[in-house]
């Protein structure tokens, strides 16, 4: 990610960026159903693209898809590492990296604490 100072303006060459990070799924079952809805729903909610790799796989798999999602089986323990390159991708890592990180809000959604 870059290292730009909050309040400065952004040229048209920096909206445009390719970021990557890395996270572990702590989720107790991983990336089943609910939370791929949810990862997917927040990924296609910008306009770059994005990409997953499971546990240092060299595949890269379509993070808007729930298709590719649900089917890569994440689990557990975990290590996803998730690109995304265009327009606001380094809002977007941000984005779903905070929301994994969250346990995907299902502990609010359910009345579990943490």
């Amino acid at each position: 990610m870059t290292n730009r100072l909050r309040g400065e303006k952004q040229e048209p060459d920096q909206l445009h960026l390719n970021c990557q990070t890395e996270v572990e799924v702590k989720h107790g079952v991983g990336l089943h159903a609910r939370p791929s809805v949810t990862f997917t729903r927040l990924a296609k909610s910008f306009p770059c693209s994005i990409e997953v790799a499971v546990n240092g796989s060299d595949v890269w798999l379509n993070g808007k898809s729930i298709i590719k999602i649900m089917g890569a089986r994440i689990r557990k323990g975990s290590i996803l590492r998730i690109r995304a390159d265009g327009i606001l991708a380094e809002e977007a890592i941000r984005a779903l990296k905070d929301l994994i990180e969250r346990n995907f809000d299902e502990d609010k959604k359910h009345g579990r604490t943490a």
